[in-house]
């Protein structure tokens, strides 16, 4: 564990300024929006990702941070149960990209650590796909010695931010509004903060992809034009 980090863990993970590279990533609003989906929406949108995608992230995140305390330390179940809950290629990618990123900033706040020395044991399950976001994000939240509400709540909070960050560069509007939203959504991450932390093994993670969801992120992932990545 990082000595002396305290509480600082979770606002650490929470920071947007985090170089991790997700100001790249628009947590799939970019490709909604070009879908029809109205502006006005976006609230809705937010939450239906806190109770779909982000709590199986979230739960994945959860199962990261504690299969850290087993000897040896193994992400290998967790990354396939949770690749195999996220049908579509293009949002795989996008988390993986994700995790590159987590992953990079692990090893340099954190190379001796256990958990981040095991991230590369996470891919072994999935050939050809690099560490998923909530292992990385599981496995940092360890090194920080955060508990496991705390990890699943850094990320359905990320998710609910990234979403709102986005909207304020797609739909140009009051950056008080979009705070607004995310706080109104307070109630939902706490209720996938609960069940995250229920998830006792990789059998027991949410299976929570939406076929929407899906298909935007990967017509998102063939546009000519756009501000984000995914």
């Amino acid at each position: 564990m990082l000595d002396g980090t305290g509480a600082l863990g979770p606002l650490l993970l929470a920071d947007a300024r985090l170089p991790t590279g997700g100001h790249a990533h628009s947590g799939t609003l970019e490709g909604a929006l070009a879908a029809g989906m109205r502006a006005e929406e976006i609230p809705d949108y937010i939450r239906a990702r806190l109770g779909g995608v982000a709590r199986t992230e979230a739960a994945a995140a959860v199962l990261a941070v504690r299969a850290a305390l087993g000897t040896p330390v193994d992400f290998a179940p967790i990354q396939a149960a949770l690749a195999a809950r996220t049908p579509s290629r293009a949002l795989r990618e996008a988390s993986a990209s994700l995790g590159r990123g987590l992953a990079r900033l692990a090893r340099g706040l954190a190379p001796e650590h256990h958990a981040v020395a095991a991230l590369g044991t996470a891919p072994a399950s999935t050939p050809g796909l690099r560490v998923l976001r909530p292992i990385a994000l599981g496995a940092l939240g360890s090194a920080l010695g955060m508990g496991a509400d705390q990890v699943a709540r850094a990320a359905l909070y990320d998710d609910a931010q990234c979403v709102a960050a986005a909207a304020l560069k797609l739909r140009p509007g009051d950056p008080i509004a979009a705070t607004r939203w995310v706080l109104d959504a307070a109630p939902d991450i706490e209720d996938s903060v609960r069940a995250a932390v229920a998830a006792t093994g990789p059998r027991e993670l949410p299976a929570r992809s939406a076929p929407l969801l899906d298909r935007w992120a990967g017509a998102h992932a063939h546009a000519a034009r756009r501000l984000f990545v995914a």
